[in-house]
């Protein structure tokens, strides 16, 4: 079917509506031979319209808009766990030496299994308020940049997703990694020889992308917890805090 035509069957079924309830006044008024009655009735129905008409625009139409967007933030969660399988876990990987002092960072942000809400609450507000002063090396960038590079496709492809409309804070995420990758592809060779100045500048870049990041991965984590316990399971193994991260079940 195409878009803007109405479906073929609508016209029929309209008109074996409008046959079945004449032909039900016709039933009537040969039985009770009151068309009074036919009138009074059919007067109150119309009356009885506006309020069905209000009904269903108020609360139904509620109803099914708040339906749609639980399903489309489950699409977002989607996104946003392949975004996190994809770059987002390594990228804190990649950069978690270049931290200045990580236990603290650990120690604020590492998933716990019997984390609640209020334990994740407590660690996405220290995560928003770290400072991540960081001392990135001109080799880390290159890795950083030759991994940000091979995932830059990946990247595009989630920032054309429409799904990311109903999200700021995960959008301004997404621009954030990608600027980083941009800043690097457009510096050659082994970025050895780049002043002081410029690798604040990529510092800065590196800092508000993990920062970013992070944030997100806890609201994400506590959305695996409120509703796919198994999948909180192995995040919260692999979680990039973790000393010896593992997917293998210890206990």
């Amino acid at each position: 079917m195409k878009s803007g035509k109405r479906p073929f069957w609508l016209l029929p079924v309209s008109l074996v509506f409008v046959a079945v309830s004449l032909a039900t006044y016709v039933v009537h008024y040969l039985i009770f031979r009151d068309i009074r009655i036919i009138f009074f009735y059919l007067i109150m129905d119309i009356g009885f319209l506006f309020l069905n008409v209000l009904v269903v625009i108020v609360f139904i139409e509620r109803l099914l808009a708040r339906r749609e967007k639980r399903v489309m933030l489950e699409k977002l969660n989607m996104v946003i766990g392949a975004f996190f399988s994809e770059v987002g876990l390594e990228f804190l990987r990649r950069l978690a030496g270049c931290v200045a002092h990580p236990e603290s960072l650990r120690d604020l942000c590492g998933i716990l299994p019997t984390w609640r809400h209020a334990d994740f609450a407590k660690a996405e507000a220290a995560a928003a308020a770290f400072p991540y002063e960081m001392t990135i090396s001109p080799a880390v960038f290159r890795e950083l940049r030759a991994f940000l590079g091979k995932e830059r496709e990946f990247m595009v492809r989630l920032l054309e997703n429409p799904s990311l409309l109903e999200h700021d804070r995960f959008t301004d995420l997404l621009w954030a990694a990608f600027h980083l990758a941009e800043e690097l592809a457009y510096r050659e060779g082994d970025l050895e020889d780049l002043p002081p100045a410029d690798l604040r500048h990529l510092e800065l870049d590196a800092r508000r992308a993990y920062s970013r990041i992070i944030v997100e991965w806890l609201v994400y984590a506590e959305h695996l917890k409120e509703n796919y316990p198994f999948l909180f399971s192995l995040a919260a193994r692999m979680d990039p805090f973790s000393v010896h991260p593992s997917p293998t079940v210890r206990e």
